[in-house]
């Protein structure tokens, strides 16, 4: 069971609970704006049965980010280890109630000191070129533009172009 403590948070794996959580997040048209899923007007079923089983993906790592403090929910985060637990693919998301607090930097300062210790070499994460807030933090924590991609967001038309970084361990 992962549990990754920061200053301010516990980063646990995500439950069958957080489900509803994470989809006002995701496919909210504010918060996800620069995520790979459109918004949705009205969620399927079937996709929030698709997120409740998020937890126990065995390729990719999906946290609830939650305060020490409180106990609440502050975002969602996730890493992907390569086959050999060299590279770790990254990506977070907190909720626009908590933006401009710092806590996007430190799950992902938490999740780059986790892959640390288990003997990663380097993190990557994949930004929107347009999103400044996380270009900033990922540039603060040392990473560097390594290529871009340019791919549609699922379901629509609209083109996207994302920075790719890493950070050397």
């Amino acid at each position: 069971m992962i549990r990754i403590e920061t200053k301010r948070l516990y980063l646990r794996r995500f439950t069958k609970e957080d489900a509803l959580f994470a989809i006002s997040i995701w496919n909210d048209p504010e918060m996800g704006e620069y995520l790979p899923d459109p918004a949705m007007e009205e969620i399927d079923p079937e996709y929030v049965k698709e997120i409740e089983k998020l937890g126990e993906n065995e390729k990719c790592c999906y946290l609830i980010a939650e305060s020490k403090e409180s106990g609440g929910r502050i975002g969602t985060c996730s890493f992907i280890p390569s086959q050999d637990g060299k590279v770790y693919d990254i990506a977070y998301c907190v909720h626009k109630d908590y933006w401009r607090n710092g806590y996007a930097t430190e799950m992902a300062a938490g999740m780059i000191g986790y892959a640390k210790e288990q003997g990663a070499q380097k993190i990557t994460v994949d930004v929107n070129m347009k999103n400044a807030a996380s270009n900033a933090i990922v540039r603060k924590l040392g990473f560097s533009v390594v290529g871009e991609r340019r791919y549609k967001k699922r379901g629509t038309d609209m083109e996207f172009q994302d920075y790719r970084y890493e950070l050397l361990l």
